[in-house]
């Protein structure tokens, strides 16, 4: 993870693709953003960039990999997994089953979207404010 890497979202609906870069925009945070729709795209991205991506936001309903089994196929690359990207979900799903899934592939935050335009901004914002101060494997101490 670098603080100042690309955020990384993997969202196959424009509305909420939208919504969050207007978020990102109002909020002044100077990471590019990276809009992604499906898993598949995203891991050939992850595999082959040289950008070092300040964190990963992903739905969990999406076309054909879902978010579990992309974190899922993240965790075995071993290459993938030592980068230590923070990877989050961001999803309307939001079950007991499904958070028990995602922690179990040891996902660093399970968020669902909230309604509303400003409730969206603060949950960004608490998002983003806590990985800038987090310390990590590869934060530069």
């Amino acid at each position: 993870m670098s603080i100042t890497g690309p955020i990384v979202c993997i969202e196959d609906d424009d509305d909420d693709q939208h919504l969050i870069s207007e978020v990102i925009k109002e909020l002044q945070v100077p990471n590019e953003l990276r809009f992604f729709t499906d898993g598949d795209a995203v891991f050939h991205y992850l595999e082959t960039t040289s950008q070092k991506p300040f964190l990963i936001l992903c739905d969990i309903n999406l076309p054909r990999m879902n978010g579990i089994e992309l974190r899922k196929r993240l965790n075995e690359n071993e290459y993938l997994r030592r980068k230590s990207i923070p990877f989050l979900f961001v999803s309307t799903a939001a079950n007991s089953g499904l958070v028990r899934l995602a922690y179990d592939e040891t996902v660093q935050g399970y968020f669902k979207k909230p309604d509303g335009y400003s409730a969206l901004r603060e949950q960004v914002k608490l998002i983003i404010a806590y990985w800038r101060e987090c310390i990590h494997p590869n934060s530069q101490l």
